[in-house]
């Protein structure tokens, strides 16, 4: 039975991963525009007259991105190219592939995300579960003000104020790129440390609106779980606060946190959009900026796909795993 309703879930994520596919495949359709003419408009406005043959150019890219065949066909080869990994070319970088762009580009997101993900929610989760116990320092109580006031603030916005401050007053920090220009890319220690400074401000920018968030859930359920039997039965034996809090409180009120977290993580490929395309950070949000403005509907489409797929990804393994965190929970049928 257990087996069964693991197949089942994983059958589940297969028809997400195939409706999202087909979602992602049919609905730059139904715009009516045509990618490859746009894109040689484009560059022939840009050389200030319009380009001779362009007709002929059209038919010439449109059997090499196969959108001369019948939109069946062109169905099945799609989902025939998600299976193989094979986003079809980039229209407005061509000859790359979307895939080696997307490639090139998750590193650095996942890099900054995950650990601002996993930092602002160490530090949120732990600042909410003593800023609800009764016996924590009374100096605690002066953190709420500033984590409201910070989480009520957009990402970007946030991202400004801090590159005002650390980058054009007091220049401690970059303001641009994920490393320094002419720096050659290498496993050396100066260049790790270059990473590092040119990802501060937007690690800080998220972090500092994030934890803010987490506090106030993990404060709101250690709230609810306080007032739980079991925990005033615990205090009625007498036993130490510390335990009280670590695994009568704590343990039972962080697993809607670990919910949350498994949809964060999932989210990380899509990323803090508007973050990384002020700082110019090089991930996943600064290439799906760049596909938009250029009308790569391949790359778009690549990308959807990606975020659509770990964000799936992220719930079935939660929904796996969720059994180990919590033995209440079992998929057999009673």
């Amino acid at each position: 039975m257990q087996m069964l309703a693991i197949l089942k879930r994983c059958g589940v994520f297969v028809v997400i991963v195939w409706l999202a596919a087909s979602l992602n495949f049919f609905l730059p359709k139904l715009s009516g525009q045509d990618p490859v003419r746009t894109k040689l408009l484009q560059q022939a406005q840009l050389g200030g007259y319009v380009q001779q043959g362009i007709d002929e150019m059209v038919k010439i890219y449109e059997v090499r991105f196969g959108l001369d065949r019948p939109l069946w066909q062109q169905y099945l080869s799609y989902l025939g190219d998600v299976v193989r990994g094979d986003f079809n070319f980039s229209i407005a970088n061509y000859p790359r592939t979307v895939w080696d762009m997307i490639s090139e580009s998750i590193p650095w997101t996942v890099g900054l995300l995950g650990m601002t993900t996993l930092l602002s929610f160490v530090i949120g989760t732990i600042l909410g579960a003593l800023l609800a116990w009764p016996r924590a320092p009374r100096w605690m109580a002066w953190l709420m003000p500033p984590l409201w006031a910070l989480h009520a603030i957009p990402f970007f916005l946030l991202g400004l104020i801090l590159m005002y401050l650390l980058a054009f007053q007091v220049q401690w920090l970059p303001i641009f790129g994920g490393y320094s220009m002419g720096a050659v890319p290498s496993l050396s220690i100066a260049f790790v440390l270059d990473i590092i400074r040119h990802a501060t401000l937007p690690a800080l920018s998220i972090i500092l609106v994030a934890v803010g968030g987490w506090a106030l859930s993990m404060r709101g359920m250690m709230v609810t779980t306080m007032g739980e039997d079991y925990v005033v039965f615990a205090e009625g034996k007498g036993l130490k606060s510390l335990t009280i809090f670590s695994r009568y409180c704590l343990r039972n009120a962080i697993l809607p946190q670990i919910t949350a977290l498994a949809l964060a993580l999932g989210q990380i490929l899509s990323g803090a959009v508007l973050v990384e395309v002020i700082f110019g950070y090089p991930g996943i949000g600064t290439l799906l900026f760049q596909a938009i403005r250029e009308n790569d509907h391949f790359l778009i489409q690549g990308i959807v796909f990606t975020v659509i797929v770990s964000l799936g990804l992220a719930t079935l393994i939660l929904d796996l795993v969720y059994p180990l965190l919590d033995p209440r929970i079992s998929y057999r049928r009673t």
